[in-house]
């Protein structure tokens, strides 16, 4: 897919994976639509890209209500009259046992990484088919391919990711409207400090910051830039190519899961 003179529309982008995304869609010569929930980060960072002399909008969104992503399509739509690309890219994480994991924890996590997903396909893949022309970008992770203790329900959101994903792009197969689904490992963003945008009720207190080389070390790998991330995303929606999996130790976690599926061999984690 051509880039230049395009619009994306790319959630969570006020830091991480979707800054980084759409710092490298400017470059490519792209309009911009950044939609992030924390309005001051977002405020700054679009103002700064503003005045570096990119085409942007910033939208507040909370992706986990259909009614704000569809705000966010109606505000693309005004300011460029098309959307080529959609990066669903706003994730959340909150470290805990499936069985111990409560109602309106499993509301918020599922919320935000699977429905804010289909949110964005429902709003904005009728668009592209009616062009005739668009990507979307589903961003999951390694945990959609593959599952460790105490993440249960963001497993639960990013196999889901990965399933709508395939189905997704079996469906608009023929139309001139691609699909990628990115599943990364580690990555050097504030995901571990997510909870800084939980919604109050849940009573979180306020994230401590995760040291980079201690996260290395519990997921066993070494942390991604997230410019190198955005790079590999806009060389598969080029490429037109679904499986964007940033890690090689991903390839192989996945290899030994999917073994273990065809023996029928129980669950068992391992790094």
């Amino acid at each position: 897919m051509l880039l230049n003179d395009r619009t994306a529309v790319i959630t969570g982008a006020a830091s991480g994976i979707g800054l980084a995304l759409a710092q490298r869609c400017l470059a490519e010569g792209m309009s911009v639509v950044m939609a992030d929930i924390e309005e001051p980060v977002l405020s700054a960072e679009s103002a700064r890209l503003r005045a570096e002399g990119g085409e942007v909008t910033a939208v507040v969104c909370d992706v986990s209500v259909n009614a704000d992503v569809e705000a966010l399509r109606d505000a693309a739509l005004e300011a460029y009259g098309a959307v080529h690309l959609l990066a669903n890219n706003a994730g959340v994480a909150a470290g805990r046992p499936a069985w111990k994991t409560k109602p309106a924890e499993w509301d918020w996590v599922i919320g935000v990484d699977l429905l804010g997903v289909a949110y964005g396909c429902s709003a904005f893949a009728p668009l592209m088919v009616e062009q005739g022309e668009g990507h979307i970008v589903n961003v999951a992770s390694e945990a959609g391919l593959t599952a460790s203790p105490a993440l249960g329900a963001y497993h639960a959101a990013k196999y889901g990711v990965v399933g709508l994903s395939e189905a997704l792009r079996m469906e608009l197969d023929g139309t001139g409207v691609g699909v990628s689904c990115v599943c990364p490992n580690l990555v050097d963003t504030r995901v571990f400090e997510s909870t800084r945008n939980a919604p109050a009720a849940l009573g979180y207190r306020p994230p401590q910051p995760v040291d980079v080389a201690v996260a290395e070390q519990l997921m066993g790998a070494a942390a991604m830039a997230p410019a190198d991330a955005a790079a590999q995303i806009l060389y598969a929606v080029r490429d037109d190519t679904f499986w964007v999996i940033t890690h090689p130790v991903t390839q192989r976690r996945l290899e030994r899961r999917n073994a273990d599926v065809a023996a029928r061999r129980n669950p068992k984690f391992s790094m």
